[in-house]
This record gives structure tokens, sequence and C-alpha cells, in this order.
């Protein structure tokens, strides 16, 4: 499964330097500083200290994380949806499994704020206008579109085209009402004729505030605390992380960096955190395949089926799926081996249905 996060924000908002911290494309590569029309796209493999456990245990010739495509576009200025939201820009933020705001709350005299103050809740509150005004753009052009159309229309080709103006009147609804179009509910029909809109409102969001090193701790509590009282909800993370200091900490060697963070009162690095997010709010989990060829880590949906994990690997494993040979990773790691958990009783054989679970080690029967 191939991950995109799309990083957007006002100008000024730091967006750039958080996507240098993600990426940690400022060690690699001097940095990246987004352009208009020229987003920056870097992948990062994703971190699991369960993939390294299980690197000693089989000594595979190589180690396959799962990746994330991380893409940093320009700045969505304030009333850009008003002359309609078009282009590259629009298409990045269409394409995002998830969309990830980066608001500014630090100070700096020497980055002017466009609107001359430094205000995190009216800037979240600007962006997410900006989206409610795209996809309401959007939904009243193809409305228009599809009353002229209808009408000229037959048999099964106007019926599905009536079920998309339906589906679209009650998003309209919503929108207006200022209710995002995750939160409407549509059936697996209606999110298949308008999944082609990549609607902003109906992308999961991950907010970030981007705050000054002293304001880590008390002051970013507060905020983000606010911010969940007056914009969370299902489909919304609300988080804050001191951009530049993040993006210096990328720089470092893993053990000076955990010093610094330790130093600092950072848990988690920013990657960390940010894949571990964006797992839940997509409601993704990982299974591993392991042997002496490989260890590699998959990414699928919470509650797939043993038999589309399959598919995840090759059509062909799922296409002549016979059963899946399957052992938690906690009772791997008890056991101290596969030899010894088969012996334990913990290795376990499963059909086409049986719902995969987080950690899962799996090696597939198949016959096509």
């Amino acid at each position: 499964m191939s991950l995109r996060l799309v990083i957007v924000g006002l100008p000024q908002s730091g967006k750039t330097t958080v996507f240098n911290a993600l990426t940690r494309s400022e060690a690699a590569t001097g940095g990246y500083s987004s352009a208009e029309g020229e987003p920056n796209l870097a992948t990062v493999k994703v971190p699991d200290p369960r993939l390294d456990a299980l690197t000693p245990m089989f000594n595979p010739k190589r180690v396959v994380p799962a990746d994330i495509q991380y893409l940093d576009v320009a700045g969505v200025a304030k009333g850009l949806s008003e002359q309609g939201m078009g282009g590259q820009l629009l298409g990045h933020l269409a394409q995002a499994n998830t969309l990830v705001l980066v608001v500014r709350a630090f100070n700096d005299p020497n980055v002017p704020h466009p609107e001359e103050s430094v205000d995190p809740l009216r800037d979240l509150d600007t962006l997410l206008l900006e989206f409610t005004f795209s996809d309401l753009g959007i939904i009243e052009k193809r409305l228009q579109r599809l009353e002229a159309t209808i009408p000229k229309l037959r048999g099964s080709e106007r019926e599905a085209n009536e079920r998309e103006k339906a589906a679209l009147e009650r998003c309209k609804a919503a929108v207006e009402d200022g209710t995002p179009i995750r939160d409407v509910d549509l059936d697996e029909d209606e999110q298949r004729l308008l999944r082609g809109f990549g609607f902003l409102t109906q992308k999961p969001y991950l907010v970030l505030f981007n705050v000054d090193e002293n304001q880590l701790g008390g002051a970013a509590d507060e905020l983000v605390a606010s911010a969940r009282d007056g914009f969370g909800r299902p489909g919304v993370e609300i988080h804050a992380l001191a951009g530049k200091i993040e993006m210096e900490i990328a720089q470092l060697d893993p053990e000076d960096a955990e010093l610094f963070m330790a130093d600092l009162g950072i848990a988690e690095s920013s990657l960390d955190r940010v894949v571990r997010l964006s797992y839940d709010l997509l409601g993704l989990i990982s299974f591993f395949t392991v042997g002496p060829d490989e260890n590699r880590a998959w990414t699928i949906n919470r509650g797939a089926s043993a038999v589309e994990a399959a598919g995840e690997i090759h059509s062909d494993i799922a296409r002549g799926f016979i059963r899946a040979e399957i052992v938690s990773y906690n009772d791997l790691v008890e056991t101290g081996g596969m030899a010894e958990a088969k012996k334990a009783g913990k290795f376990r054989l499963e059909g086409r249905s049986y719902t995969m679970q987080d950690g899962d080690i799996v090696h597939f029967l198949f016959n096509v």
C-alpha cells in the first residue's frame, strides 16, 4: 500500500522546516525550500522496532521497512479558494491519503507573518475554510453540469448520474453547514461515485502546531488543548512540535539525538510520532513476512482479511490462496523463535476470511 502525506500550510508557517525534519532532508541534501509548482517529494522508511528485533532471528539478506511519501507543496494563501484552488496545488492535495496541516505558533521577527500577527487558532480556521470553499466550488460546478446532462440521459447511465447528484447534494448541504464530507454517511456505491473528486474535507487531517522551543510543554499543551476543544472531531489529530529543533535533531546520529531529545523533554521524534498518528488516522496496521532472503513490513487496512493481505504482496497469492501460517510478533519474541513458537502452540493455520492483526508474522501458502 502506497501512502502519501501532503504537508500544507499558510505561507511562512514553517511547513518546509517540518518537511525537512520528517524526511531528514536537511542532513541529506542541504534542505528543501518549497516553491509554487515545484513540490518537494521524499520517501521515508517507516520506523518499526519490531522489524529491527526480527532481524537477528532470521539473519535475512535484506530488511525492507514499509515506506511513506511526504510531499511539501506551495503555501495556501488566504482567499486562494475564491479564485479557484486549481492546477497542481489542488491536484497534489486531492491525491493525499492524509493532509498534514502545519500551523504557525512560533514568533520570529525575521519571518513576518502574512497577517502581521501570530494567531494559530485563527490560521487553522483559515486553512479549514479554504478547504471547505474549495470542496463547495467543485460540488457546485459538478451539480450544474449534472443538472444540464441528466435530462438527456436514459437507463443505467441516467440512474448513476442521479445517484451521484443526490450524494453531492447531501455533501453540499453538509459543507455549507460546516460539516466536513468525511462526516457524511456515504454508502460504498456513493463513495465510489465521489472518489475521483478527492474532496479535501473528506481526508483525515493531522494538525501540527509549529512552536518555539520555549513553548514546548506548558504553552504548547495549552494551545493543543484549545484547538482540540474548538476543532477536534473524528478524523482530526492535533499536536505540537518545534519544527526548527526537530530539524536539528534529524541531522544527529541516533545516540546524540536521543540525548538531545531527553534534554528537551521530547519523548518521541517527529518522524516516529507523525507516522504513528498517520497510521492511527488512516486505520492502518502492519504485518511481516520473514525468512533468510528478506524480512519485510507490509501496510494494510485494519480489519483486512488474510486474502486481502496476501493480495498486498501479489495478486497471484490472493488468487491462489490456500491458507496462512501465522504467529503473532509478541508470541514469537516471547518464545524466542519460530520452532519454539510452534512447540508452544502459538503457530496457527488460518483461512482466507481471518482478520489480520497488527504484528502478525505470516507465510502464505498458495497455488496458481
